[in-house]
Order: structure tokens, then C-alpha cells, then sequence
């Protein structure tokens, strides 16, 4: 089973910047998206042999998420039934019969850490979800997570040591994650892989410089690691500021 996660960074303009073609050519059984900034009937995507399941924010122009699945889940959550949590199309699990999937777009800390108290708040809160599910069955967590968790995952660690997606507070909250009985399936394959990035802000040429960020995951509960065959970054995908990151598991 192929599985594909992308922050599109505004759909609509992903779309004429080769989204079709990305999509075909990855060929995944689920594909997720973040970011997507859509509300309802804003885009008229026709995917044949794949269902669409939309988490749309309130906010219009912002956020948002989306799963295109062939394999029909046996049901679909939008959120995680936290009134604070739910009003940003941030989250959408589906559950099969032999896991949970969770696409998430995480919230940004924002400059100077502003938004870092709520933050933290959607990690903990988050965190306990996910380990509600697990106990049920086996979890695929994947999305934007909004965090290099090590200096290994970004070019220059030192002048961003302390801003948002390199603090120490949500590091740590990473690390707490896979403290949990959780594995980062890119780093567990390639533990020592250098310049693997799946983010570069649009200025200094950042792109061409290979000046990045890994901030987009497939993180998996601990015993499904066994069945992961590959973990995958798409530097090569452009059309957004993320390129699609994969994930390969035997289910």
C-alpha cells in the first residue's frame, strides 16, 4: 500500500502548477493533503476509482485538509472532538480494518512564538488521541507537523535554534510523541541521511540552495514499523513550498 501526504499550499494554485500530473504519476492508494485553503464547492477535482474526504476550515482562504482514498474506510472523523481544536479543517482520520489514518496540517507557532501556547495545547491534546487510537489499532499518522525534530533535519540549525518549527517546546513535544510507542518512519529507515527536506521558503533561492526543512511526516505506531518497506521525500515534486513525502507499508 502506497501512501502519499503533500501541503499544497493553496490547492487551487497547486493545481495549475502540475497538481494533476504529480497525482497520476505518484500513483497512491491514499493521498493526503494540507493546506489545501478551500472552503466547500471552491474547486471541482475529479479523481475516478478515489473517494474525497474534506476538512474544510471556517476561515475562509486557510488551512484545511483533505484524503483521496481508493479503499472505502469503514469511517471518517473530522477533528478530534476538541471544540478548540476543531474550527481549522486541521484533522481527518479514517478508520480501517486493520488501522487508523491521520492526515494533520499542525498549527504554526508564528513569529516570535506567538501562537505557542496554543500550540502546545494541540500537541498534548493531540498526542492523546493518538494514543487513544492506538489502542484500538495500529496508527498511520502523517502530515505538515510543523517541526524539524533534529539539527540533522534542517540546513542551518543553528541561527534557527528558538524559532517556530525549531523551538525547543516543540521539539520536545516530538520527542513526547515518539516517547509514546510512535516511530518517524524516515528517520527510522535513514537515520544518518543528511539534506533530506520536505520544506524551503519561497526566499534566498532557498529551493535551489537545498536550504530545507523536514517538517512533513509519516509517523507510525511502534508495531507497524515491520511492515514499513519505504520512506520517501519527492524533492523533485514542485507546484507548493512542500514537496510530497511517501510512505510504503505491506498490510
Amino acid at each position: 500500500m502506497k501512501l502519499i501526504s503533500w501541503n499544497v499550499n493553496g490547492l487551487r494554485a497547486c493545481m495549475k502548477k502540475g497538481f494533476e500530473d504529480a497525482f497520476y504519476a505518484l500513483n497512491a492508494d491514499i493521498f493526503c493533503l494540507q493546506e489545501t485553503k478551500l472552503q466547500e464547492g471552491q474547486i471541482d477535482l475529479d479523481l475516478p476509482g478515489y473517494h474525497q474526504f474534506w476538512n474544510y476550515a471556517e476561515k475562509k482562504g486557510y488551512s484545511g485538509t483533505a484524503v483521496f482514498t481508493r479503499v472505502q474506510p469503514l469511517s471518517v472523523r473530522y477533528g478530534m472532538g476538541i471544540e478548540e481544536h476543531d474550527h481549522e479543517g486541521r484533522l481527518i482520520t479514517l478508520e480501517y480494518p486493520e488501522f487508523y489514518f491521520v492526515c494533520c496540517y499542525t498549527p504554526n507557532a508564528q513569529n516570535e512564538l506567538k501562537r505557542i501556547d496554543y500550540r502546545m495545547a494541540w500537541e498534548d491534546d493531540l498526542r492523546a488521541y493518538l494514543m487513544a487510537l492506538d489502542r484500538s489499532k495500529p496508527v498511520i499518522y502523517t502530515g505538515d507537523l510543523n517541526v524539524a525534530h533534529n539539527e540533522i533535519d534542517l540546513k542551518n540549525p543553528g541561527p534557527n535554534r528558538g524559532n517556530a518549527g525549531f523551538s525547543d517546546q516543540e521539539r520536545e513535544k516530538m520527542t513526547a510523541l515518539l516517547g509514546s510507542g510512535f516511530t518517524d518512519t524516515f528517520r527510522a529507515l535513514y537515520p544518518d541521511r543528511t539534506g533530506a527536506y520536505s520544506w524551503w521558503s519561497y526566499r534566498f533561492r532557498a529551493r535551489q540552495n537545498n536550504a530545507g526543512w523536514r517538517i512533513d511526516y509519516f509517523i507510525v505506531s511502534n508495531r507497524l514499523m515491520d511492515k514499513v518497506t519505504q520512506a520517501d521525500i519527492f524533492p523533485e515534486i514542485e507546484g507548493s513550498d512542500h514537496c510530497p513525502v511517501g510512505l510504503t507499508v505491506e498490510l
